[in-house]
């Protein structure tokens, strides 16, 4: 069965005759679709361990497809039907269909789960995607996962002075 929702989604993806983003036409998606969509643990279609998919889905069809580890990658499109199966085409032309089995939604190698809200970057990200609505790629947004403690100085906190290293006196 797997084998053939795999070849069905790469027949999919090699038939998609879009050469340029204006020619998808965004398509309102049924309520079980839209929200916010995220991965839960590791997965083979993300880089680390670590790492974070997300998929936010717009009642209009905008999307935005947000992955974070050592930085974040967010890349918005949109939603069309193909042949009948919806597909998120994004803004580099990349085609990947959407499949909602049960309460998990399986997009571009990845299990994800709807979650009340997005992350703080991907958050970010759809910010930015209003500040610069012809960017194809957003990537100027660092995760909070790889903001160190040092670098803000009012996050330190001193140590008790019972953990300090007692000072030699000459």
């Amino acid at each position: 069965m797997k084998k053939w929702m795999l070849l069905g989604a790469l027949a999919l993806t090699g038939c998609a005759q879009i050469t340029q983003y204006q020619q998808a036409v965004k398509t309102p998606v049924p309520a079980s679709l839209q929200g916010y969509w995220q991965t839960s643990g590791p997965q083979s279609g993300l880089v680390s361990d670590q790492a974070i998919g997300s998929l936010i889905i717009s009642a209009q069809g905008d999307t935005l497809d947000c992955r974070q580890w050592q930085r974040v990658i967010a890349k918005p499109g949109k939603l069309t039907l193909l042949n009948g199966q919806y597909v998120n085409v994004n803004k580099q032309l990349r085609v990947m269909p959407l499949e909602l089995e049960g309460e998990v939604l399986h997009y571009d190698k990845l299990k994800l789960k709807k979650v009340d809200r997005p992350t703080l970057e991907c958050q970010q990200a759809l910010e930015e995607v209003s500040a610069q609505p012809d960017a194809a790629v957003i990537q100027n947004i660092q995760p909070q996962l790889m903001r160190a403690v040092f670098a803000d100085p009012s996050a330190q906190q001193s140590e008790p002075a019972a953990e300090q290293p007692a000072t030699q006196q000459r």
